[in-house]
């Protein structure tokens, strides 16, 4: 019986390759222990419920060990991008009339303040979100040029 349990494990280590995850690799450790505890019992039940219950015991017991590790970072992509980017304000921001523009990175963006101020042309905005085709800003310094 250990020659399946080795062949188990072989298709496991073959599966995991194929595969983005890390899960399958733990199976394959259960189905190597499984192969062990078959040199000491003839038990189809015994065997298979140390693949079962050491597989599930590696996958947990390991799990916050890798996550210690392995730092998934978000990368921004499209328009999400811009968010908490800086931008300068190409034509006055009134939120209250809706209309106004920013450049940011080289793009003309339609932006609406997040709250009821009006930013003048040339002051520097900060992008909170992006609602639509429209980008939600706060000002951040406000330029003096047309500020009377």
């Amino acid at each position: 019986m250990w020659q399946i349990w080795l062949i188990v494990a072989g298709v496991c280590i073959i599966a995991e390759y194929f595969t983005v995850g890390f899960l399958i690799f733990w199976f394959a450790i259960g189905a190597l222990i499984a192969m062990l505890v078959s040199f000491f019992t003839t038990n189809i039940n015994i065997q298979t419920s140390v693949f079962v219950i050491s597989s599930t015991l590696l996958i947990f017991a390991t799990k916050p060990f890798v996550k210690k590790f392995y730092k998934e970072e978000t990368i921004k992509t499209n328009v999400f991008s811009i968010i908490g980017k800086i931008g300068i304000v190409t034509e006055e921001i009134n939120s209250i009339h809706s209309k106004g523009q920013i450049k940011v990175d080289g793009e003309v963006w339609s932006a609406t303040s997040n709250t009821e101020t009006i930013i003048p042309k040339g002051s520097e905005v900060e992008i909170l979100e992006v609602k639509g085709v429209k980008v939600i800003v706060s000002p951040i310094k406000i330029s003096s040029e047309n500020v009377k």
